[in-house]
């Protein structure tokens, strides 16, 4: 089952990649649209100021050219991609190196293709460089470490190579006038070395950053993977107290052996009380009482394991030990029964009296059954015994009954309570010392 649940995730963490490489692309086709419009609203404003000789029509056509054909270019590939995605189709891995090597060459090529109207130091220092660390910022949305490293280490041998190509060695003699950089800190391939060292720099530190993303997104995710494991394995059985104190404890649902306090209720001569009722009143009865029961067991740490239509069964100390438990069950026991006087009395619940039965010892608790269901179960003597020990107020005219072993636990005197002396219990050779609470 794990095996299976981590193949399953890993399935939809690599198709939510591809959708957030959709995203990417569909961003970057957005700042490439705003980068044309932004550099022809330029060109058409600053054509003719003397200081902006640069702006050439060749040059301009250069750029608005290769930026177009790369606009073009992301949304084939995002079409492409989404029509993948919708046939079930992985990506194959061998594109999405290709993609990034080909946007990331995009800055080379506008390089080159404007160094043929330029000065090639004044493009090598020009904005266009800067596209570079556009392409490497964005690859962290492909949350692919490698894919980043690879997009910074293009960006940085493309772009020294360019440089010591057009510096030609280090003389700072370029064709097309370098001598205007000649004896600066631009003219010499250190600079250059230098800018590129920063471009792989940024291409690791994005790659950082992507491994972070997609390492906390796989965090989230087994958490909530462990929220649903706990809340599967116990529904409403446990109160949201309990059920925090689980995720925070990360407590195993394998079966184990513990000390547990369990607790058996009846509703006493529930078939004539409902003999009359429709199945909805009959329903309803049911829900008022079970409402109180939920809540006091809640209250008490407790769990109800079991509804068993006229009754149900509650555990203590198990998954969650307090080391009050048999305290916790004994202050349940005696909640309950006030409850349903109180509910009595204001006319929620018929007249009616309750059984409850009270008994300790080590139990085996954990997940019982298939791969297709799986219940958290309680099992042991001690269960038997206190569904023994609860049939025995029928018995004995009692509420509440429970064995000496749970007063002990409990903390309570025993001298206090009405002891029933040693009792036979159904099933059980040895006798009980059992005590009437109520």
């Amino acid at each position: 089952m794990p095996e299976a649940a981590a193949a399953t995730f890993e399935d939809h963490l690599a198709r939510e990649i591809i959708h957030s490489e959709r995203v990417r692309m569909a961003i970057l086709a957005g700042l490439l649209g705003a980068l044309i419009a932004f550099y022809v609203l330029g060109y058409a404003l600053f054509r003719v100021d003397h200081h902006l000789r640069f702006l050439t029509s060749g040059v301009f056509l250069y750029i608005i050219a290769v930026i177009a054909l790369l606009l073009f270019y992301e949304l084939a590939v995002r079409h492409l991609i989404g029509r993948w995605l919708r046939q079930g189709r992985s990506v194959p891995g061998a594109l999405r190196y290709l993609n990034a090597f080909v946007e990331t060459s995009v800055p080379s090529i506008l390089i080159l293709l404007v160094s043929r109207e330029l000065n090639p130091q004044y493009v090598l220092q020009s904005p266009l460089s800067h596209l570079y660390a556009i392409f490497i910022v964005l690859s962290t949305l492909r949350l692919d470490f490698r894919l980043s490293v690879f997009t910074g280490l293009v960006a940085a041998v493309e772009y020294v190579a360019l440089s010591f190509a057009y510096l030609g060695g280090g003389s700072g003699v370029v064709e097309g006038g370098a001598g205007a950089a000649a004896g600066t800190p631009f003219a010499a391939p250190p600079f250059y070395v230098a800018k590129g060292a920063m471009l792989l720099l940024a291409g690791l530190a994005a790659a950082f950053v992507a491994h972070q993303l997609k390492r906390r997104v796989g965090n989230a995710y087994r958490a909530l993977q462990e929220r649903q494991r706990v809340l599967s394995a116990f529904g409403q059985q446990v109160s949201p107290a309990i059920a925090e104190e689980l995720l925070r404890a990360s407590t195993r649902l394998e079966s184990k052996r513990s000390f547990v306090c369990v607790m058996f209720t009846d509703i006493r001569n529930f078939t004539p009380l409902v003999e009359n009722k429709t199945p909805e009143e009959i329903v309803a009865f049911q829900n008022v009482f079970f409402s109180e029961a939920v809540d006091v067991v809640n209250r008490n740490h407790g769990i109800i394991n079991q509804f068993l239509g006229d009754g149900f069964m509650a555990t203590f100390g198990a998954p969650v030990a307090t080391g009050r438990d048999c305290a916790n069950a004994l202050a349940a026991a005696r909640g309950l029964t006030a409850g349903v006087d109180r509910l009595a009395q204001a006319g929620r619940l018929p007249p009616l009296k309750i059984g409850v039965g009270l008994h300790a010892g080590a139990a085996v608790s954990g997940n019982v059954g298939s791969d297709l269901r799986m219940q958290y179960s309680i099992t042991g003597n001690v269960v038997i015994l206190a569904a023994r020990i609860e049939q025995l107020n029928k018995e004995y005219g009692s509420q509440i009954l429970a064995s000496a072993e749970v007063l002990a636990a409990g903390g309570e005197d025993a001298a206090a309570a009405a002891s029933l002396g040693p009792v036979h219990v159904k099933g059980r050779e040895q006798p009980i010392e059992l005590f009437r609470l109520a």
